[in-house]
């Protein structure tokens, strides 16, 4: 599932989704055939492949990939928006399945496809924007849940999770873009997770997402839905 939801976001990224057509074996309704034979018919979910395991990050994968397709139809919405609302924990987060400990993975992924499925009335936006805001650690980054370290990853997944429900401002953003900055290689230019550590694509990737998201200087407008520039999901979804 994983593969197949990256790959639908590079070609719609360069602008090449109908190479699906033209030079896929099976197009772009092949793939969306495969994406919904994963989704388990009574409960919603979804399994990452042929081994079953079950996370809302397969849920919202299916989601992103068959949206940018044109092929949420393929799949049933409301079974598996049902499934995420189940999902929703008493602090306002969510978990990878109903009953699991908030994080703000999850919470990125089931607010994504609530949003993609137009169902944000859902979400307690008060009370997870509070939780959300509670991330943010003395030194400016923010964390995945309580009493952990923080990481640039999550100046993604937090501050996604924020705008999608109108809360940015419930960051201090300027201490935030501080510790992204500080994570910076001088040399190297890449970023990681914290200060002092390695580099690396990941944490490169999230920690300028982030950056946008807060409107840094000079960087391209975010979608906070599916982490690609704004400009080519509107022109995907248009």
């Amino acid at each position: 599932m994983l593969y197949t939801v990256s790959a639908v976001q590079i070609l719609v990224t360069v602008d090449a989704l109908d190479e699906l057509e033209k030079r896929g074996k099976t197009g772009r309704e092949g793939v969306g055939r495969y994406i919904a034979q994963l989704q388990d018919q009574e409960d919603g979910s979804f399994a990452g492949d042929e081994w079953g395991e079950t996370d809302t990050r397969f849920l919202f994968g299916a989601f992103n990939a068959l949206s940018l397709l044109r092929l949420l139809s393929y799949i049933d919405v409301t079974k598996a928006v049902s499934y995420v609302h189940a999902c929703a924990n008493f602090d306002g987060g969510y978990g990878v399945s109903p009953g699991a400990e908030s994080h703000a993975g999850q919470v990125f992924v089931c607010v994504g496809a609530l949003a993609i499925a137009g169902r944000l009335d859902l979400v307690d936006k008060d009370r997870l924007g509070s939780w959300l805001s509670e991330r943010q650690l003395n030194n400016g980054g923010l964390n995945g849940r309580p009493e952990k370290l923080e990481d640039v990853c999550y100046s993604w997944w937090v501050m996604s999770s924020l705008a999608m429900i109108g809360k940015l401002d419930w960051i201090d953003k300027e201490k935030l873009s501080y510790f992204i900055l500080q994570c910076q290689d001088p040399e190297l230019g890449g970023i990681a997770d914290r200060p002092g550590d390695a580099v690396d694509v990941f944490h490169t990737v999230f920690g300028i997402a982030g950056l946008s998201l807060i409107g840094y200087p000079g960087l391209k407008p975010v979608d906070p839905v599916y982490c690609m520039p704004l400009a080519v999901v509107d022109k995907a979804l248009d």
